[in-house]
């Protein structure tokens, strides 16, 4: 709880991920994908309710055996690749409020972003409640500066994606940002519905690349494993 808001974190974890089987449970250096969100959504003092929003079983054990909650298996329909994360949430929240947990405000934490920390989740609920915020979600530089991408035309022609000129020195280019898939926060009211898009969230919450990765592919887990390996030596070091 932060100022009287109760906090819900909730991480959605189906059980029919195709790129890669089993990927939420996936071991990435000695510990289930899925355990990192778990873990530092409970190391955060302003959540009070960590709910891991699953139609599987494994996952659901996997979730509890963590520590967080997993008082309901989600529903098939919950659970297609078709199923929009916002029905999943509204699902949990209202299902939650069934069994009498209600809350102010939602966190959502997807399970394959491993490199958030504490004191990111605290500033972020810190900043949307202090500054009376709707709604937030994590940025991040992008890598490729859509001042240089083009689409095409009805004939063909090349079209800038931003409508300012591109001849500009490289370090004189407008700063853009991603979302990052790794934070997003909402105030639970009238207006969060199952036609917010979780994605244009108002306002942002900076990240670096390197604190971005989302892991979808299996040279996604390479990458994650090194750094994790890296972080942990670095400590060892200390």
């Amino acid at each position: 709880m932060y100022k009287g808001k109760r906090i819900l974190a909730m991480i959605p974890a189906r059980g029919g991920s195709k790129g890669i089987k089993g990927k939420n449970i996936k071991f990435l250096c000695g510990k289930p994908l899925l355990a990192y969100s778990i873990e530092v959504a409970l190391q955060c003092s302003y959540i009070d309710y960590v709910l891991v929003s699953t139609d599987s079983e494994e996952i659901a054990k996997c979730g509890k055996d963590y520590g967080a909650k997993v008082p309901f298996l989600r529903p098939a329909e919950y659970a297609t690749d078709e199923a929009k994360t916002i029905d999943v949430l509204l699902h949990g929240i209202e299902t939650l409020k069934q069994i009498g947990e209600e809350f102010d405000y939602l966190m959502l934490l997807q399970p394959t972003q491993p490199f958030r920390t504490p004191q990111q989740l605290s500033e972020v609920i810190e900043m949307v409640i202090d500054k009376k915020l709707a709604s937030l979600v994590s940025v991040c530089p992008v890598e490729e500066h859509p001042i240089l991408m083009r689409t095409l035309g009805e004939e063909g022609e090349l079209k800038s994606i931003l409508s300012c000129r591109s001849t500009v020195r490289r370090q004189d280019f407008p700063p853009v940002y991603k979302v990052n898939g790794s934070i997003y926060m909402n105030r639970i009211d009238e207006k969060f519905n199952k036609n917010t898009s979780l994605n244009d969230n108002q306002y942002p919450y900076f990240m670096t690349r390197e604190d971005s990765i989302d892991i979808d592919t299996i040279e996604d887990f390479y990458v994650a494993e090194q750094k994790i390996k890296k972080m942990r030596g670095n400590k060892e070091d200390e």
